[in-house]
């Protein structure tokens, strides 16, 4: 026997938060066993949390060998209480146990369940993913009785008091039923529940080594026991011939007055209920040898982590306790405090992205160290996944521990859209990510994109396919697309028949012409959507029928529960943990992120089924003992030698309240006069990495072309824009540019204003002269039909239809008014003027929306605005000279088919369906006023356009900035009027 277990049992020892447990276990085991024999070491036996764990012990073990051969010890996984670690089955324990049901199969049969028996839950909505939801939480009451080995069918009767709602009485029924029903269905399958085995298993093992101790070494380390089988077996091994339980940081400095009043949220809490239930004093346990390495930092920072988290109730005598800290190491002639917060540091970043590209930075700079290892500990899989993402710039992959969702996989992502595509298949955006899907091999989709889906959406696949007449390949491309999402049912059905039509679709859409799907059901993620898949195929019957909606938010649920956890190379210096698996990785680096509330620690889960008195009741634990294991984990990775603590100081946009622990610890060193340093430097690099070495903000756009590219005709309507925006005119109509329209462009002012203009002019064609007597009523049909045209969504034209109710009316009254003289109605006419400028020609043009030509020879003008028009003031100060200028384009005879016309009324008809539903402005009455206008209007033009043909003068972006909010402009962001217009730049006009 080795003489490191010669003392008598039971064994109990801890390896201190600030040592790093994989690398002392190791070491010790091998200073302990390598004098028996090489063989020795490799008979013994570890038990470990979780394979990661024993992965990581693996590795210490090669580490500890200095380079020498070693057969390391059988290390298996105890079995954590997490998912996807599988228990650990010794020998034949498990021979006369049924299987364990597959995780998936486990929620399709729980959520047939839960469907069959919806009457019990009084109110719901039956859907299939509501039932999925009831489900997982069925899911995990079940888990609890299992793991807490409770029997609660004596206790439900009198779960619910008189007093309390009716909703605890359904679930009482509901949990009845569960309880009753869920064991007959594991039977006739065969099979029994997850937890339910472990615990048989652990159980049995436990009697095994009670009747027949082990003679060989067993070690299990790292585990806290949290489940009482898990405890059980604990407490077997430390009595075992050669057996001992190895703790991760227990504190041993804590007076025994907190010890007695550790709770439920304390770290050290999972712990002292180990103890109690082994029956061990705190006393016997001992120090693993190979930690008995004197460190004065690691020393005091673990006193002070620990001081930080004891107990609230003995809190008040922090002050108390910093003293008496420093009077402890007098003899040392140090600060205690000081001394622990060496190699602790803290960097409060603005927002979630700030702190991923903080902690990706610093891993990063870990690796310009040869042989220095770093790792990022964060309960936040979000925050992990990002940082990975950040890591990829400089081609670095970590050791992902988190892994990703199956939703976030390229096959998952691709199943999603498919999905939704049965839901709204002619979506624009749902269409192209669909197309560009790396999967996907129908063929090019640029004009498809910006022919067919850019701008208003098509409604039908008619209309998208009269959109790409002219483009073959395009509408090859539609037609293929809408033979494949044709099979995708537009009904209810049973979620396997959806789930088999989203298969076909996505092995259609990948398919290469000649049968092969390529990379689709290849790779993690391609194996876990195809096992999702043919679980809901296979397992799903009894589901209640989904509509296509229903299923895609069925199938959403589904996959965010399915992590995929990718393969392949990745550095062997970095790697990114969970909280529980920093219990036993250690890193030269360490950084903590996610530090804030309802993140670490989360919030508590909320229970449909029971309320915090019935979990009492049925002896389940209360929610906080998560906070409590949650608590250990943060003090054992605070206490590595080099911690970067990371907080974000705002989360989805909102302000973020700091983790209790990180308070706390900040509130005890203020107390000792203590800061916790700062990282200055690395959310300067992270604020840095992108912006430009000297950045100055852009100064107003002024460019100056060449003067024989400038306009020599334009319309009045791109006048105005010379007047307010002369950037967007070099833009548009010098260099060309046109704007593209965005997929599924929003429409609704856009549309509004095509489809006034197009029903006025359609009425006026077809009711020249004479009025009809149901004027309002055919009006309204003709705007709506416009409206439907121009692209408005068909969700939108039910309100619409009550404000083209409301317009119909107000512009048949206008048509009996203006008409009454008899006058002449001309719509959508074009005139022309070249006007002479400094000796060289100059056209101008418009497009006039209504002339009204009356019997005294006026030319009457009328523009429709669907939102406000131009006020009176904007038009004489010459920056809306629209009206006026078509107004000096008539009176110099410029409508052919009109003639020469004295200017009439300049009227804008403002038309909403609104209160008012319309209103004439008047910018200039018939006569000398009008024809005043339009001269000085002219007058204007010939002084821009010479200013704008002075080869010096440039284009500058906004001179009439006071119009920046009313008129926005497509050009905008090329001229970077955000920042110009905001950094103060000087001599602004």
């Amino acid at each position: 026997m080795s003489a490191f277990f010669e003392r008598a049992g039971p064994r109990w020892y801890t390896i201190p938060a600030h040592r790093p447990f994989a690398q002392d276990l190791a070491r010790g085991l091998q200073d302990a066993l390598a004098p028996l024999g090489p063989e020795a070491l490799s008979q013994a036996t570890v038990l470990t949390p979780t394979r990661r764990g024993a992965r990581a012990l693996a590795d210490a073990f090669v580490a500890a060998a200095e380079g020498r051969a070693v057969l390391p010890p059988q290390m298996r996984p105890l079995g954590d209480l997490d998912e996807g670690e599988p228990p650990f089955e010794p020998g034949d324990l498990a021979l006369d146990l049924p299987a364990a049901i597959e995780p998936l199969r486990r929620r399709f049969e729980l959520t047939r369940l839960v469907a069959e028996h919806w009457d019990l839950l009084e109110g719901r909505d039956r859907t299939a993913a509501s039932a999925l939801e009831m489900a997982d939480a069925l899911g995990s009451f079940l888990d609890s009785l299992q793991i807490e080995e409770k029997e609660p069918f004596e206790k439900l009767a009198g779960l619910v008091e008189a007093d309390l709602a009716d909703h605890w009485r359904v679930s009482r029924r509901f949990l009845e039923m569960a309880l009753t029903e869920w064991p007959k269905r594991l039977a006739a399958l065969g099979v029994v529940d997850v937890s339910e085995r472990r615990v048989k298993l652990l159980r049995r093992l436990a009697q095994v080594w009670t009747d027949h101790p082990p003679q060989g070494v067993l070690v299990a380390a790292g585990s806290t026991g949290t489940a009482p089988a898990t405890a059980a077996l604990l407490k077997v091994i430390a009595q075992a011939p050669q057996g001992c339980v190895v703790l991760p940081g227990l504190d041993e400095a804590l007076s025994d007055e907190a010890w007695a009043e550790v709770g439920e949220q304390h770290p050290q809490g999972a712990m002292k209920r180990l103890l109690d239930a082994a029956e061990v004093d705190r006393q016997d346990v001992e120090v693993w040898p190979a930690s008995l390495v004197f460190s004065a930092r690691g020393r005091w920072r673990q006193r002070v982590i620990n001081e930080a988290l004891r107990p609230p109730e003995r809190t008040a005598d922090w002050l108390r306790v910093i003293a008496q800290l420093r009077t402890e190491a007098e003899s040392e002639g140090i600060d205690p405090i000081a001394v622990g917060m060496e190699g602790l540091s803290l960097v409060s970043a603005r927002s979630e992205e700030e702190a991923a590209t903080v902690a990706a930075l610093l891993l990063r700079e870990a690796l310009e160290t040869p042989d220095r290892t770093a790792a990022l500990v964060a309960p936040d899989r979000v925050l992990a996944r990002r940082v990975a993402a950040k890591l990829a710039r400089w081609g670095v992959i970590p050791d992902n521990s988190a892994g990703e969702t199956l939703a976030g996989c390229p096959c998952g992502a691709l199943a999603g859209l498919v999905a939704r595509a049965a839901v709204d298949p002619l979506n624009p955006v749902n269409l192209l990510a669909i197309v560009k899907h790396p999967y996907v091999r129908l063929g090019d989709p640029e004009a498809l994109e910006r022919h067919g889906l850019r701008g208003a959406r098509p409604w039908t696949w008619d209309s998208l396919k009269a959109r790409l007449a002219e483009r073959p390949d395009a509408l090859a491309l539609a037609g293929r697309l809408e033979a494949i999402l044709a099979a995708l049912s537009r009904e209810e059905a049973a979620p396997a028949d959806f789930a088999r039509a989203v298969a076909a679709a996505m092995e259609a859409l990948a398919d290469d012409g000649a049968g092969d799907a390529g990379d689709l059901w290849s790779g993690h993620g391609g194996e876990a959507m195809s096992r999702l898949l043919a679980g809901l195929i296979a397992e799903s019957t009894g589901l209640p029928n989904a509509s296509p909606r229903g299923f895609a938010d069925l199938l959403d649920r589904l996959m965010e529960g399915e992590t995929v956890r990718a393969g392949g190379a990745t550095h062997p210096r970095l790697r990114i943990l969970g909280a529980i698996e920093a219990r036993l990785v250690r890193a030269d680096r360490l950084i903590v992120a996610g530090l804030e509330e309802g993140v670490w620690p989360r919030g508590a889960p909320l229970d449909p089924f029971l309320s915090r008195p019935m979990r009492e009741t049925l002896g389940l634990p209360p929610p906080e003992r998560r906070v409590g294991l949650a608590a250990h984990d943060f003090a054992q990775a605070a206490c590595a030698p080099e911690v970067i603590l990371l907080h974000a100081e705002r989360r989805e946009g909102a302000p973020s309240v700091k983790s209790r622990w990180l308070w706390r610890l900040e509130t005890l060193a203020r107390g000792a006069g203590v800061a916790i340093p700062g990282r200055q430097q690395a959310l300067d690099w992270a604020r840095g990495l992108d912006a430009p070495a000297d950045y100055q903000p852009a100064k107003r756009p002024a460019p100056i072309p060449p003067a024989a590219d400038r306009p020599t005709a334009l319309f009045v309507t791109r006048v105005e824009s010379l007047t307010r925006d002369p950037y967007s005119v070099w833009a548009r109509d010098i260099l060309k540019l046109r704007a593209m329209d965005r997929p599924d462009e929003p429409v609704d002012a856009r549309a509004r204003g095509t489809a006034i203009h197009a029903a006025f002019e359609r009425f006026a064609l077809a009711y020249p002269t004479e009025l009809p007597p149901d004027t309002a009523a055919i009006f309204e049909d003709f705007y709506l039909e416009e409206l439907e045209r121009a692209g408005m969504p068909r969700e939108a034209l039910a309100r619409e239809a009550a404000l083209a109710r409301e317009a119909a009316a107000w512009i048949a009254d206008l048509e009996v008014r203006r008409r009454g003289d008899g006058r002449g109605i001309h719509v959508e006419k074009t005139g022309e003027l070249i006007v002479d400028i400094e000796g060289r020609p100059f056209k101008l043009s418009a497009k006039a929306d209504r002339i009204e030509v009356d019997p005294q020879g006026f030319g009457h003008i009328l523009d429709y605005k669907t939102g406000k028009a131009p006020s009176q003031k904007v038009v004489d100060a010459g920056f809306s000279p629209q009206l006026t200028l078509t107004a000096a384009i008539l009176a110099h005879g410029g409508f052919a088919e009109l003639g020469r016309l004295a200017p009439g009324e300049l009227t804008y008809l403002e038309i909403t369906g609104r209160r008012p539903a319309g209103k004439e402005e008047v910018r200039a009455m018939a006569g000398d006023e009008s024809h005043a206008a339009a001269e000085l209007a002219l007058a204007g033009l010939k002084t821009l356009i010479a200013r704008y043909w002075d080869p010096a003068q440039p284009f500058v972006s906004r001179t009439a900035p006071q119009f920046v909010h009313q008129y926005a402009s497509d050009y905008d962001h090329l001229a970077r009027v955000f920042e110009w217009s905001t950094s103060g730049e000087e001599g602004d006009e």
